[in-house]
């Protein structure tokens, strides 16, 4: 790897959207479904933390009629460009099952990009489960797995945030939010021994949103102030997570306690 050669303290990461999978249920086959669920997340992560392409995805081409190879040289080159470290975007954790009854929900698209509705855990106004538990099996899985150490590189909830007369914003929801997946994350790191090089949350401002194309949709400490029919001036405001977020940053992540 050129960045190796260059310095060998370098050190090379991935970027991949990732989340823990639940079963629906305990039947066997939830629970096959779940774990087929997870190799859409860990195929790429298999590829560049392992170097070698996973046996089941060389199945499913061959199944799907995929005439895929790599030549010697290839296999080589890939082997050698191994990742040194594994980024990941998390937003919420999702649900499998093979009960049609139960697949309805997503059918009728009222679960967002989250899948099946989990009855244990509450949801964004756009059905992102809230779930900062899967971070942390998200976590131990990637290290349990590759042992590479894991950054967070995007993590926070979209809120449809107001903004008041005094040109404040409470957005305390993404404050609650942000806090309980940092402590989840430090849970990872202090109590099940995973290695976490680092977190940084989504975003430093409101845009819009890449998953809904929608403006009020808003992930950032600063509120901007243009909305979804086009109107606003594009002037921007800071919310109250933006004095919390400073704080975190200036204690390290020791003070995580409201403003």
């Amino acid at each position: 790897m050129i960045l190796h050669e260059i310095d060998p303290a370098n050190l090379v990461g991935n970027m991949v959207a990732y989340g823990a999978v639940y079963p629906y249920t305990c039947n066997p086959a939830d629970v096959l479904a779940a774990k087929q669920r997870m190799h859409s997340y860990h195929f790429y992560e298999d590829v560049q933390a392992r170097g070698v392409y996973p046996t089941y995805k060389l199945k499913e081409y061959e199944r799907e009629g995929v005439n895929f190879s790599l030549t010697d040289e290839e296999k080589e080159t890939l082997l050698k460009g191994t990742v040194d470290f594994l980024s990941i975007s998390y937003y919420m954790s999702s649900v499998a099952t093979v009960d049609p009854e139960i697949l309805k929900q997503v059918a009728e698209g009222n679960m967002g990009l989250g899948g099946v509705r989990n009855p244990y855990l509450k949801a964004s106004d756009w059905g992102w489960a809230i779930d900062p538990t899967g971070l942390r099996i998200a976590i131990n899985e990637l290290w349990e797995r590759y042992g590479k150490p894991v950054y967070i590189v995007e993590n926070s909830l979209g809120t449809q945030d107001k903004l008041e007369e005094d040109k404040t914003c409470h957005d305390q929801a993404h404050i609650d939010y942000l806090r309980s997946h940092i402590e989840a994350m430090a849970d990872a790191i202090n109590i099940d021994g995973c290695e976490v090089m680092g977190y940084t949350p989504w975003g430093c401002i409101d845009l819009v949103s890449a998953s809904t194309g929608e403006m009020h949709k808003r992930y950032g400490f600063i509120y901007v102030d243009y909305q979804d029919d086009g109107t606003g001036d594009g002037a921007r405001y800071r919310k109250d997570s933006f004095w919390w977020w400073k704080k975190v940053i200036a204690t390290n992540g020791e003070d995580l306690s409201d403003l």
